[in-house]
Parts: C-alpha cells; structure tokens; sequence
C-alpha cells in the first residue's frame, strides 16, 4: 500500500510502499477514503509532541470501509462506512476509565501517534473506538468531524448554558463549534489573526455576530470563551473579555507557554479549564447533532502524495477550514 512515512523531527513525509496491515482479533481494516490533516499532526512533525512512535504513518481523522476483521469483531460488516479518531484505544480498567473519563487514561493509544494513522491506502484499528458515520455527510467533510469537531464539541460542552461564546482562532474546529452553538441558541464572536481578512469573512458567513483579530477587545462581555489557536497569550486576553462566572476553555493538545496575570484576571469565579483528547460518547453525541443541524464543513483537499503541500499551507495559515488528505474519496 501506499503511505506518506514520518520518519523524523523537521523532516517532510516520506511516500513508500508498505505492506498492508493485516487485522488482529478486535481491530477492522479500512481501505481509506480521506483523512483529515489536524494541527496536532503538526505538532508531531515539528517536534512539540515529544513521544511519537517512529517510524509512523501520521493522520488521525479517518474516514473509510471496513476491509477485513478480526475474529473478535462484533457489530461491523465488511463494506461499512466508518471513522477513526485520535482516541485510539484505553485500558477500560482504570480509575479515569471506569468513570466516564476514557480521555485521560493514563494507557491511552492515540491514532497517529503510537499507531499508525491515516495518511494510507489502509489502516487497522480497535474496533470499539471506530464510529459509524451519517450517511449524508460526504467523506471528505466527514474527516475533520473526527478530531477537530469532537475536540471544539468537548470544549463547548465544557462551557454550560453560556449564551454568548468567543471563539480564539477560527480554523477546523472553531468553523464546526460555531455551527453548533448557533445551532443550540447561542451566540458566537470570533477571533482570528491580525490580518487574516478571508477568516473573518468566513466567520460572518456562518453567523458570528461579531468579528475582529485577537488583539481586539468584544464590544460585549462574553460568557465563556474556547481557545483553538495555540498561543499562550490568548489566555489573559481571553479571560478579561469574559464576566464574571465566565469559563475559558483552552482546547488545543499543545500550547505556547502561558504568561503571568494579575489575580484579578481570574478571581470573580472565573474558571480555566483544558480539554484532553475525547471519549466515545462525545462522538456518538456529535454525529448526532451535525446530522440534525445539518453541520457543514469546509475542507480543501489535497492527493496523497501532496500531504507535505497541506502540512505548509496549514502552519501557514493559508487555509480556510480544514484540510482533508483524499486517497479514495466518495
């Protein structure tokens, strides 16, 4: 099969021809459709995520049909349209686990990261952490679903019944978050970078109700505030824009390091919160609600061979939405 390979620190992916990985007793093999590029895949090739296991084949917003099973397998069939996640595998035994907090178990296996992802004709995975997809949603705007919508979903859910919501860098996750909290009744204001026009006027054409750059203070305290971009100093900005009993939810896997602020930035009952990764069940909840909401996302797609292309044109800013590497797409 074809592959684009991660071999080392600072160095663009390598496109090989590996052997096709044949399923163990509970894993389903895919023939991949797309996957989508996400920021965290970035953080790897540069180095911010220290622990990659080398040589790997990055990507960890799949989207494609079951191949083959293993012997374990139960509840798919071959021909099955499916999704992987970042979330590859838990123990299911633990403290975290055993309290609906898979996310954080400390055995945790992440697609892309430990095993290999989805930059591939095929891949393998744990069946109990593959979701079924809807069927109205195309597989490329299916992909970044997997990552970059259930990680802002988890971040909003953090946020309660807050009404008015900034959002701190308008990329992939950020774009399906705000048709979610419209969706849900709420209010949305967007902070994108200085400059970064095609941004803001993406964020006005799905319905925020204010756009400026980060540097800019909202016209209105906010209730609650999701960080996407990774940049420490959005978080003492961020905090001084929402009231009093506001939350701000840093939800990226890697940030830059947080400055010093003054204690009154939070105090107030102010609360910061990160998000760690994703459960199942935020999933199952998300595909429901981008189904009935008739969530749509915006991707640029790109060839296989031409993922070095999405991994630039991403750390350079120079995409509105997502990024969704097309193998097979339908």
């Amino acid at each position: 099969m074809r592959a684009m390979l991660f071999e080392a620190t600072g160095k663009p992916l390598r496109e090989v021809e590996l052997e096709t990985p044949i399923p163990s007793a509970r894993q389903l093999r895919l023939r991949i459709h797309a996957c989508g590029v996400c920021r965290t895949d970035l953080h790897i090739v540069d180095g911010q995520l220290i622990e990659p296991k080398l040589p790997l084949i990055l990507g960890h917003q799949i989207v494609g049909l079951v191949d083959a099973l293993g012997d374990e397998v139960a509840g798919f069939e071959p021909g099955d349209r499916v999704g992987v996640p970042w979330l590859g595998g838990s123990c299911g035994t633990c403290r975290f686990c055993t309290t609906d907090r898979e996310n954080l178990c400390d055995k945790a296996v992440f697609t892309g990261y430990q095993v290999h992802g989805g930059f591939a004709e095929f891949c393998v995975a744990d069946a109990r952490f593959c979701f079924r997809l809807p069927r109205e949603i195309p597989d490329l705007n299916a992909a970044p679903l997997l990552c970059a919508g259930l990680i802002g979903f988890r971040a909003l859910k953090f946020v309660g019944d807050a009404k008015r919501i900034g959002l701190y860098g308008f990329g992939a996750s950020a774009h399906i978050v705000i048709q979610v909290a419209i969706h849900q009744g709420r209010e949305a204001l967007v902070f994108t970078r200085p400059g970064d026009i095609s941004g803001q006027q993406f964020a006005r054409s799905l319905g925020a109700s204010w756009v400026g750059d980060s540097s800019e203070t909202p016209p209105l305290e906010l209730d609650a505030a999701l960080i996407f971009a990774p940049v420490g100093e959005l978080v003492p900005a961020a905090l001084r824009a929402v009231s009093k009993g506001g939350v701000v939810v840093c939800a990226g896997i890697h940030m830059s390091d947080i400055p010093s602020f003054p204690y009154e930035l939070l105090w107030g009952e102010r609360v910061l919160r990160s998000v760690a990764n994703l459960t199942r069940d935020d999933g199952e909840e998300l595909f429901a609600i981008a189904e009935h909401a008739g969530v749509r996302t915006r991707v640029t797609a790109y060839a296989l061979a031409d993922t070095n292309r999405a991994l630039d044109d991403l750390r350079a800013g120079r995409i509105d939405g997502a990024a969704v590497i097309r193998v097979d797409a339908q």
